[in-house]
């Protein structure tokens, strides 16, 4: 009977402790290297369209004097035809000397036909002035704050000219390598590098896979291209969200009815993260997004089964929902210990778990080298920083707390684009912290002061 309990005792142990991790994390993943695996194998070659259709490029402005020149220069120095593409610079309350550099520039680069533009607050209010002075055949937007790698606009529109079914595209989001190597100290350097690494695999590996399956959950606000005459018959960009590119997107799914791609030769690089403080802000944005528009989109669907049959239902659970078993997994660790369970036992079972993640990541990591092919600078420096594979599950379970401490935060508390940072909350936590430590401190003193008395 004994041995029975302990067989019965091992087989639970294994299934709680290694059923989350390889159900949720390690086996997608292996499926999903399977389908990259054949779409590099099979990826088509999109030739040069008989001639090159007009584009608008959207710019929305908020306080971008440090970026903006840098991101109009690439367009500069793009291999797309300078008069077929027309530029709009939207202007939305920002105060600073953006205007200032977009007139240095209609100087430095006068082959560009470049237009200013004022809008009310919002970015989305600043894409939809663009969008209704928009000109040419296809619709590219992009943030102030980055770059187009010089074949990125016309490897998007051969995309667009060789596939008549794709209405709506996401870029390829990296972050600058130049930029990562100029932050002093390794710590700074390896936080960016990790960053630069989690975009690789998120774009490169991960919505790869995701537009294979037709399941790409947010067409990137970095970088997003739309065929005019689609996107004109959505509702446009929504002002009542901070997250317009994830609104966008379910309005591409479910009111267009046409499928969300990627292309994965248009690549757009972004500035590293600032600091932890707008690490935080940025993914708790993103998760407070992406729940305010499955809600506005969702609201029927939002049931278990239907996990089997929409693909955005199902993402949703694995993101959201399924955080919080996640959650109980991290912290069964102390449960573990408290059940009389060596700690020879726990680590050898964290050791299989660390395992499997860090052949899953290889698997991403060989099949992202395979996607950089044609781009040799980035392909060498994404090949220098393998050894920072086996830490990514570490920079991942981060973000999981991060993205954890947005859907925390969403409860009770209005939807704004800037959040507090994480040295607010802690010091409001710590302020917390002392008001509770006061109140019985405060009994005490009164205790003593009434047994006391005279």
């Amino acid at each position: 009977m004994t041995i029975i309990n302990q067989f019965w005792n091992s087989i639970l142990f294994w299934a709680a402790w290694i059923i989350i991790p390889l159900l949720m994390e390690i086996l997608p993943s292996l499926g999903s290297f399977l389908i990259l695996i054949k779409k590099r194998l099979f990826s088509k070659h999109y030739e040069n369209p008989f001639f090159f259709p007009e584009v608008t490029i959207i710019i929305p402005i908020y306080n971008s004097e440090d970026s903006l020149e840098e991101c109009i220069k690439s367009i500069n120095n793009s291999d797309y035809p300078k008069n077929k593409m027309r530029i709009f610079l939207v202007n939305n309350q920002g105060k600073d000397c953006s205007f200032q550099v977009y007139m240095k520039c209609q100087e430095l680069y006068p082959n560009l036909w470049m237009q200013w533009l004022n809008a009310k607050q919002g970015k989305s209010r600043a894409l939809n002035l663009a969008l209704f002075n928009a000109q040419g055949k296809y619709i590219i937007h992009v943030d102030s704050d980055g770059q187009f790698e010089p074949h990125a606009i016309s490897n998007m529109v051969k995309k667009f000219e060789a596939c008549s079914e794709v209405n709506c595209m996401t870029g390829v989001i990296l972050t600058l390598p130049k930029k990562i190597e100029e932050y002093k100290g390794r710590l700074s350097r390896l936080l960016r590098k990790m960053e630069f690494m989690e975009y690789a695999q998120a774009f490169l590996a991960g919505r790869n896979y995701a537009s294979e399956t037709n399941s790409i959950y947010t067409l990137s606000g970095a970088f997003s291209a739309f065929r005019k005459s689609v996107v004109l018959k959505s509702q446009l960009y929504n002002t009542d969200t901070i997250c317009e590119d994830t609104n966008i997107t379910f309005q591409m799914r479910y009111l267009q009815h046409t499928k969300v791609h990627i292309c994965e030769e248009a690549i757009f690089y972004v500035e590293p993260i600032e600091s932890v403080n707008r690490l935080y802000t940025q993914r708790q944005r993103w998760q407070r997004g992406s729940l305010e528009v499955s809600h506005q989109f969702l609201k029927k669907d939002l049931k278990v089964h239907k996990m089997f049959t929409n693909v955005m239902v199902r993402t949703l659970l694995y993101d959201h929902t399924f955080a919080f078993p996640r959650l109980i997994w991290y912290f069964a660790l102390i449960c573990l210990m408290c059940m009389n369970y060596s700690a020879k036992v726990i680590l050898f079972s964290i050791g299989i778990i660390f395992l499997l993640y860090m052949i899953s990541g290889y698997f991403y990591y060989f099949s992202i080298v395979g996607f950089l092919k044609k781009f040799d600078d980035l392909k060498k420096y994404y090949c220098k920083h393998w050894y920072l594979v086996p830490l990514l599950p570490f920079f991942t379970f981060l973000i999981f707390f991060i993205r954890l401490a947005g859907i925390i935060n969403s409860i009770n508390t209005q939807s704004a684009w800037k959040t507090r940072t994480l040295t607010e909350e802690r010091k409001d936590f710590l302020k917390e912290l002392k008001r509770e430590i006061q109140k019985p401190i405060k009994l005490l003193k009164k205790a003593r002061k009434a047994v006391n008395y005279k």
